[in-house]
């Protein structure tokens, strides 16, 4: 036993001890996270679990929308010129729980989705009715040339194959829109603003229009533009709220 060379103690370096104390505390930071996030969400879902009066007051509300649509569509329109219809371009603005189902798919088949969607449409008979039923949730009116031009430029989306694809290559508007004589993106703009005989085809290929919420211009008010509102038919001013949401 006395001829045994007594082996040096292992140490381990004070720069790894210290990346393993680090490591030690990351991971009880982020196990003390992930309990606090765990308690925020079974917290917000005891606060958003709707009581029965909740569910009374909207059917309510959804009552009185179907009631005031139907009123709405009794109200006698402005005779418009169906010779040339005129461009709209209609401004998604309004509209959450409070929508009767009926209103809700009118507004669907506008393509107009969510808040603050926009989309082009032509200005004739069935389609100002379709705008009646959905007038507390929407705003439209005439765009100009320019703020059509630079809508598109600027926020212009292609619809292929459901999906939405950005308007960066002619050959893709070609590819879609060739057999109608629109080859490019200047095609497009003049088809949408002329109401040309392809108008439709062209307002199809475009996904609809994701605005920004403007700062002012909005006043969260469901009552007619007319009547100092937010909401339904602003003839040319519209220009003014598209400049504040493009």
């Amino acid at each position: 036993m006395s001829g045994e060379v007594a082996q040096p103690l292992t140490t381990v370096p004070e720069i790894i001890l210290k990346k393993r104390k680090s490591n030690e505390e990351l991971a009880l930071r982020r196990r003390e996270q992930l309990e606090q996030r765990k308690f925020r969400q079974n917290k917000s879902k005891q606060e958003f679990i709707k009581k029965p009066e909740d569910f009374v007051k909207e059917f309510r509300y959804r009552e009185v929308d179907l009631v005031q649509m139907k009123n709405r569509l009794k109200r006698k329109r402005s005779a418009i010129e169906t010779t040339n219809p005129q461009l709209l371009l209609v401004i998604r603005i309004q509209g959450k729980n409070d929508m009767h189902p009926a209103v809700r798919k009118n507004l669907y088949s506008l393509n107009l989705r969510r808040i603050f969607n926009a989309v082009f449409v032509r200005a004739d008979e069935a389609m100002l009715e379709k705008l009646q039923r959905v007038e507390p949730y929407v705003t439209y009116g005439y765009p100009n040339l320019k703020n059509v031009k630079e809508l598109i430029y600027k926020k212009g989306y292609a619809k292929i194959n459901k999906q939405r694809v950005p308007l960066t290559d002619n050959n893709l508007i070609e590819e879609a829109l060739a057999k109608y004589n629109i080859i490019c993106i200047e095609d497009i703009v003049h088809e949408i603003a002329s109401t040309g005989k392809y108008f439709k085809e062209a307002a199809s290929f475009l996904w609809p229009f994701t605005l920004n919420k403007p700062e002012v211009g909005l006043k969260g008010v469901k009552a007619r533009f007319q009547d100092g509102g937010d909401t339904g038919d602003r003839g040319d001013k519209i220009n003014e709220l598209i400049s504040k949401m493009n």
